[in-house]
């Protein structure tokens, strides 16, 4: 017996789609029902999106961002600028947060775009429409 041709899902392209919170299979519906709770099945497409198994790996590589991206920031303010350690404090504070806050949905969208072009966790087994067990 031989097994049944899959179409080929382009990675980087389910991942652009993920990241903006579309359904990576079709690009049109939204991936997300709230702030970060991926839908069952996507609106338009119907696409099963249930299988998504993204759990902590988008607060890390968040985590990994922010943290890569604002210490090296903070040493060039503190070098040029000499600000008041308060004024630091609370400057970066704010800003990883705001910036945690907006790059965690997109982390999310893409590694379950990822999963899915991937077929991995059953994105492949199965049928469109398939209800979570």
């Amino acid at each position: 017996m031989t097994e049944p041709v899959q179409q080929e899902r382009p990675t980087g392209l389910a991942m652009r789609r993920g990241a903006m919170r579309k359904c990576p299979a079709c690009g049109e519906g939204s991936m997300f029902d709230g702030y970060l709770k991926v839908r069952d099945h996507c609106p338009v497409c119907n696409e099963a999106l249930y299988h998504q198994r993204a759990d902590d790996g988008p607060a890390y590589l968040t985590i990994l961002f922010v943290s890569h991206l604002g210490a090296p920031l903070l040493l060039w303010v503190f070098l040029t600028y000499q600000p008041s350690p308060i004024s630091m404090l609370i400057g970066f504070s704010i800003g990883a947060v705001v910036l945690s806050l907006a790059l965690l949905p997109l982390i999310k969208g893409a590694m379950v775009g990822a999963q899915w072009a991937r077929r991995m966790h059953g994105f492949s087994a199965s049928p469109v429409g398939a209800d979570p067990q």
